[in-house]
């Protein structure tokens, strides 16, 4: 369990969508990846949940694994150990989320049911948006019920890119 007093460690990630910033803890918890040019998603979180942050390079080389998976090995990210602030629900769905295999898609609804909630659609969505791990909690694989791109807090442009990075690569 992480105290209020342990360093956490920033960095910054240059990648072929745009800059990434990443927070973990010392020993190499991936804790937050939100890309750098989206402050309303990552700001608050800042100031509630950090605190004081060190800037490093390619901490615990979670760095290293992100370049590896923009390079096409997609399977660099599995192994990151996560942890973000966030509801029982809200883990249950990003746990999910990391079950889905690079290079295809589900559905809000599917997950929704895959979880035993198939009611909790709307819910499930609002989870997935939530998410403040991209790519290594890929919530970018989850997509409208009619194969639509739908909401994604680095943008549809980016979503879009990173499906598409996963299916040439699978």
């Amino acid at each position: 369990m992480r105290k209020p007093s342990d360093a956490l460690l920033l960095d910054r990630v240059a990648t072929p969508i745009g800059e990434l910033l990443l927070v973990a803890d010392a020993p190499g918890t991936l804790l937050m990846l939100e890309f750098a040019d989206k402050p309303e998603r990552w700001r608050p979180s800042f100031a509630s949940c950090f605190g004081d942050l060190v800037g490093t390079r390619d901490p615990s080389g979670l760095s290293s694994a992100l370049a590896r998976y923009f390079d096409g090995d997609l399977d660099a990210l599995d192994g990151i150990e996560t942890d973000a602030a966030g509801t029982a629900f809200q883990h249950s769905v990003w746990t999910a989320l990391r079950k889905i295999p690079a290079g295809t898609t589900t559905t809000y609804g599917s997950l929704a049911k895959a979880l035993g909630k198939p009611a909790a659609t709307r819910a499930v969505g609002l989870a997935n948006g939530a998410n403040p791990i991209a790519i290594v909690v890929p919530c970018h694989r989850v997509i409208g019920s009619k194969g639509s791109l739908t909401g994604y807090g680095g943008g549809l442009e980016r979503k879009s890119w990173l499906l598409d990075h996963e299916r040439k690569h699978s």
